[in-house]
């Protein structure tokens, strides 16, 4: 028998280059799911602006690869 890897079903994937920031309408390079199930998208500006708030209540992020969050060094534990 052939054994197939696949993700998680909870995963959270990184903004597709369509979506746009909850705060402003730039493009998204954050996404936040919350312990409610919700979805948040922030530009990277937003992103990085509500970082010390946003690690306390996010249950799973997912960046773009080429975007660096100031809230990554936060969550690493």
């Amino acid at each position: 028998m052939t054994q197939t890897l696949t993700p998680p079903p909870e995963t959270v994937a990184a903004p597709a280059a369509d979506e746009r920031c909850d705060r402003c309408n730039a493009a998204g390079k954050l996404r936040v799911k919350l312990a409610g199930g919700g979805e948040l998208v922030f530009c990277g500006h937003h992103a990085n602006k509500y970082a010390d708030d946003l690690v306390k209540i996010a249950v799973e992020v997912a960046a773009d690869p080429e975007f660096t969050w100031r809230g990554a060094d936060m969550t690493t534990k």
